[in-house]
């Protein structure tokens, strides 16, 4: 049975495709459209999932969609009745809604087929979604579930148990209150507007001082058995005039906060003005009162099921930094975060939802990679460097049929210091790159984290890079929070006590951990300003090229860690050989490998010169 599932009329919208209960591929639309966070309707991930699993739409045997207007509707009815939001704001919501209710139209299109030829259609709220898309692709048959993000079909928090192929879902924050609209609202008075700039003010956060977690704690009062509730004369999303665009584009959610912050808070900050001690101040006491917040909901949920582990969904499950703290702040033992826990893993919460609830499928299938995309060779890529003008003079080129010696040439470029762009197998699912469509430098040599900012990413100073690490390795570079909270924003001391945790192998880069002292010296770009690293763990059967690429580099170094930031340049992470290259020549890279090729701008310094073969 072929089950398509989509999240639309959203950002981040994506498909993804299961056949009997297994995953088949998984992307997301702004790949393909190169529009960050695109919203509207995925219609190219869609095709790509087909493409991918070697079907067609006749072949599909149901469709989920990862929204239902119709959810809560007595809620609804009672927050319009007793708030009086804008007319503009309710037929806002209106019309969004019908968009969803009319899907059929988009899907038949994205198809290729009449409306009559369509497969049986599903609305999956937005959260039971992402509570699917946490524990069902999770490792374990019991667990505690809980997703945190900004808004969906009415509800901002939800969490449940989660038993073999059923959730019983236990507790929900209902709209206009959220974790997530707090940090966003607060990300756009530092002067981030995007959707998604909240990263942003996550990296800015350790070069502050909690200052103002007095002021930010009055904007969202805690309340009992994990609830809470925003201060909302401080916020304008709940019923003033409030622009919200979803269209095809990249999505955009107005201004959310009143002037009253700016009496809270001080002057609002202007887009690419300086970021002052203040604003830095700012952000460090967000990421502890969120922190906070986060901790308040997950020990409630702790004590309502009795779980030792847990699966974390939502757009606010991507703040890695809070997630790392989980263990040290909560009862919880272990946790699962699958890589794309924002909204684009509505998709897979909904076909899963679909597979596991509506049909009572015993589960089969656990997410232990994120290889689910699209795959290319390398055939064109001598045409594409032969192209470029005066080719001749600035590239030179070599195809090997080695992987061996691929990976060993490529870690000698980067222990001598080269920056590479790395582009093999499958396309990562989810917002990290990690170890296919990624751009890689040595992690020792400090000066690398400017030059990538600078001549490669052109982003912000403050923002940091990411190391990938031999999973057998973690314990000799990474520590578990100590439990004292003194190097940490927003620590607090774990409830059963004890001294310090070992850090989570993590494959999908979620959560963060201090690196060791003894080691921060020897990987100083991958190492925060608070002595912290978002970690990869690679395991070799995970990912055998990239294991055996650092595993080259650890044989040359000693090091067994690499920088590890995504393939792009202000834009979606590249998804083709052309758009890798594109980005290769543009940007100040050393050399890219795409597949088995290895590019590399002349002159360049080689330490295995015999085997270049410059074409």
């Amino acid at each position: 049975m072929y089950i398509l599932g989509i999240n639309a009329y959203h950002g981040d919208v994506s498909a993804v495709l299961l056949n009997d209960g297994d995953l088949v591929a998984a992307l997301e639309e702004e790949r393909f459209r190169r529009i960050k966070h695109v919203a509207g309707f995925p219609t190219n991930a869609i095709q790509r999932c087909l493409d991918l699993g070697g079907i067609n739409a006749a072949d599909l045997d149901h469709v989920a969609i990862s929204r239902d207007p119709s959810a809560h509707f007595g809620k609804k009815v009672q927050f319009v009745l007793t708030n009086r939001p804008s007319l503009k704001l309710v037929w806002e919501r209106a019309m969004s809604s019908r968009k969803v209710s009319n899907v059929e139209d988009d899907l038949a299109d994205a198809l290729g087929v009449t409306q009559a030829k369509l497969p049986p259609l599903h609305n999956v709220e937005h959260h039971p979604a992402h509570l699917a898309s946490a524990f069902f692709v999770s490792p374990y048959d019991e667990a505690a579930v809980c997703a945190l993000d900004a808004m969906g079909d009415f509800v901002s928090t939800s969490w449940a148990m989660g038993q073999g192929n059923h959730m019983d879902t236990l507790g929900r924050v209902y709209y206009p209150h959220s974790l997530g609209l707090l940090y966003t609202a607060i990300t756009q008075f530092l002067g981030f507007p995007y959707y998604g700039d909240e990263y942003k003010v996550m990296g800015l956060a350790p070069y502050g001082e909690p200052t103002y977690t007095d002021e930010i704690r009055e904007l969202i009062p805690l309340g009992n058995d994990g609830q809470f509730e925003l201060s909302l004369d401080y916020f304008r999303h709940w019923q003033e005039d409030y622009d919200m665009d979803w269209e095809e584009g990249r999505p955009d959610f107005g201004t959310i906060y009143t002037p009253k912050m700016e009496a809270l808070l001080g002057p609002e900050r202007e887009p690419e003005s300086e970021l002052t001690q203040r604003h830095k101040d700012i952000a460090h006491s967000l990421q502890a009162v969120h922190e906070e917040n986060a901790f308040h909901v997950l020990n409630a949920v702790h004590e309502q099921t009795g779980a030792d582990r847990l699966c974390l969904a939502g757009g606010v499950a991507m703040n890695s930094v809070a997630n790392g703290k989980v263990r040290a702040n909560t009862p919880f033992e272990e946790v699962y975060i699958q890589p794309a826990a924002a909204d684009n893993g509505t998709a897979l919460g909904a076909a899963f939802h679909v597979w596991h609830e509506e049909f009572d499928a015993p589960r089969s299938f656990v997410m232990n990679h994120t290889l689910w995309g699209t795959s290319y060779d390398d055939d064109r890529v001598p045409e594409i460097v032969a192209d470029q003008p005066d080719a001749a003079s600035k590239y030179q080129w070599t195809t090997y049929d080695d992987l061996d010696r691929l990976c060993e040439k490529t870690a000698q470029l980067l222990a001598d210091g080269k920056v590479v762009g790395w582009f093999r197998g499958r396309m990562e699912w989810g917002a990290r790159a990690l170890g296919n469509r990624s751009i890689l430098a040595d992690p020792g040599r400090a000066d690398a984290r400017d030059r990538i900012n600078n001549r490669v990413k052109y982003r912000e100073e403050f923002r940091p890079f990411a190391p990938s690490i031999l999973e057998e390795a973690v314990d000799e570079y990474f520590d578990g929070y100590d439990t004292s909270g003194s190097k940490n924003v927003g620590a607090a001391p774990r409830p059963e006590g004890g001294s310090s945790l070992r850090a989570a192998p993590d494959p999908f880069m979620q959560q963060v951990y201090p690196v060791r002292e003894e080691k921060q010296g020897e990987i100083p770009a991958v190492t925060h300003v608070d002595g912290t690293g978002r970690l990869q763990a690679v395991g070799k059967d995970r990912n055998p090229a990239y294991h055996r690429l650092i595993s080259a580099f650890a044989e040359k170094t000693g090091t067994p860690v690499v920088l590890n930031t995504s393939f792009n340049e202000n834009e979606p992470i590249v998804e083709s050989p052309e758009q890798a290259l594109d980005c290769f020549f543009r940007t100040a890279m050393d050399a890219v490998v795409v597949e088995n090729t290895l590019v590399m701008r002349q002159p360049v310094e080689t330490a295995a010169s015999e085997d270049t073969d410059p074409q």
